[in-house]
């Protein structure tokens, strides 16, 4: 090699780790600069990870506390402390368990109270057992217009037999109509169309 050739590898060897100091100096800057918000950051993200396993551990004993004072419920109804405690711990297993004990006692008042429910399967079972209960079309009728009611087509049904039963066919036929060709009632909607409305 040349002494020219030796010279200008030593130049580019000089500019690379040049170049290489700076980058260092200038990430050296940005670090100083940028310090706490990165230590914030990770802080941050140290809480947040911390908070989400608290959260989730303490949900999951919420859960376990909950099916403990079902149990319990189950072996003795009247407990006040007991119904207290599944309210605390889970608003909606306890409007779960409020429906299934009216339905199981027939208990129209509890229905009532849980019409209101802000557990929405609870609150909408609630409506149709009491509006079935009652046997007033227009209760029935009201249902059946909710877009979401889960007993929309048995309500239907239900206000086509009491429309039969009053003698009022053309009633009847335009409910069972309204009832969807893929429900699981269409069997009962078509010997009604056929056998009960004449």
């Amino acid at each position: 090699m040349s002494l020219k050739e030796n010279i200008d590898m030593v130049k580019d060897e000089l500019n690379s780790e040049e170049k290489f100091f700076e980058k260092a100096v200038m990430t050296e800057r940005f670090v100083k600069k940028y310090k706490n918000m990165m230590i914030g950051g990770v802080v941050v993200v140290v809480l947040f990870v911390a908070g989400s396993i608290f959260y989730s551990f303490n949900e999951k004993q919420n859960i376990k506390e909950a099916n403990i004072a079902l149990a319990e419920l189950k072996q003795d109804p009247t407990s006040v402390s007991v119904k207290s405690k599944l309210k605390s711990l889970s608003k909606e297993l306890y409007d779960v368990w409020s429906y299934s004990q009216a339905m199981a006692n027939n208990d129209i008042k509890a229905l009532q109270e849980l019409k209101s429910s802000k557990t929405i399967i609870v609150s909408d079972l609630a409506k149709y057992e009491l509006a079935s209960a009652s046997g007033d079309q227009d209760k029935l009728s009201d249902y059946s217009m909710k877009q979401d009611a889960i007993y929309k087509d048995l309500a239907l049904v239900q206000n086509a037999i009491l429309y039969i039963n009053a003698g009022q066919t053309k009633k009847a036929h335009k409910e069972l109509r309204k009832v969807p060709q893929s429900s699981s009632l269409n069997k009962v909607v078509t010997a009604l169309m056929h056998y009960g409305v004449k």
